[in-house]
């Protein structure tokens, strides 16, 4: 299986419209809409890894990218921890948080369901070429995972709809792959465009202390570093 050509076609699955009681709630304009998604706050989970990252170096002095999957959202930030920007996207169908193994090989007729999700974990990403001599922010090479923009595809499949809309169910529509607005995605490309960076993408399921382990440790660190203990040894 070409790489490449899962990347850019994790929205490629024809997905029924969503219903009218969720297009009820779309009566704002898009770019309110979209306004209101900019501005959402970071999640409990999303701010612990924020933290965490910050505080313990972790992103090797690299720009890094918090996916929160349980909010539908990205979180950008620059080398030195400074967020960036934020916005919605678009991620796997399946709730899930492992790949599937072998999956990076499979036809795209040959995934089942259960398979199309987006796995989380810490990943050392860096821009590659997929399909169609696309640049893409390749998350995790081996089972095809990348971050790119909304592709074309099909009119039914509303993408542009469900990344503005209010909901967050609606989101789930890729084989995987991260999708994120073309503003966002320029802004990615301009951080990571050189040497790459990190991108930390939060469970759906599994207890955030299992995907990240160092967050064992944070609570006892945040104290430390808050006792007057820690400013002598300065």
């Amino acid at each position: 299986m070409n790489h490449g050509i899962l990347a850019l076609s994790c929205l490629a699955l024809t997905f029924t419209a969503t219903g009218p009681a969720q297009a009820a709630k779309r009566t704002d304009s898009a770019e309110k809409v979209q306004s209101q998604n900019v501005e959402a706050e970071r999640s409990e989970a999303a701010s612990r890894v924020t933290t965490w990252v910050s505080q313990s170096g972790d992103n090797a002095r690299l720009p890094y990218i918090v996916i929160d999957k349980p909010s539908a959202a990205m979180f950008l930030f620059d080398a030195k921890g400074k967020q960036l920007a934020t916005a919605p996207v678009l991620i796997g169908i399946a709730a899930g948080d492992d790949a599937t193994p072998g999956i990076g090989s499979k036809d795209l007729s040959e995934i089942g369901p259960a398979e199309k999700t987006t796995p989380a974990g810490r990943f050392l990403a860096k821009f590659g070429v997929a399909a169609g001599n696309q640049k893409v922010l390749w998350v995790d090479y081996a089972t095809s995972v990348a971050i790119h923009t909304i592709p074309p595809g099909k009119p039914r499949e509303k993408r542009r709809e469900r990344i503005l809309s209010r909901t967050i169910e609606d989101n789930r529509i890729t084989f995987g792959c991260i999708n994120v607005p073309k503003v966002a995605y320029a802004k990615i490309r301009q951080q990571f465009g050189k040497k790459g960076g990190y991108v930390y993408v939060l469970p759906d399921s599994k207890p955030i202390e299992s995907v990240f382990p160092p967050l064992h440790a944070q609570p006892y660190l945040t104290r430390w570093r808050a006792s007057p203990f820690a400013s002598l040894m300065r």
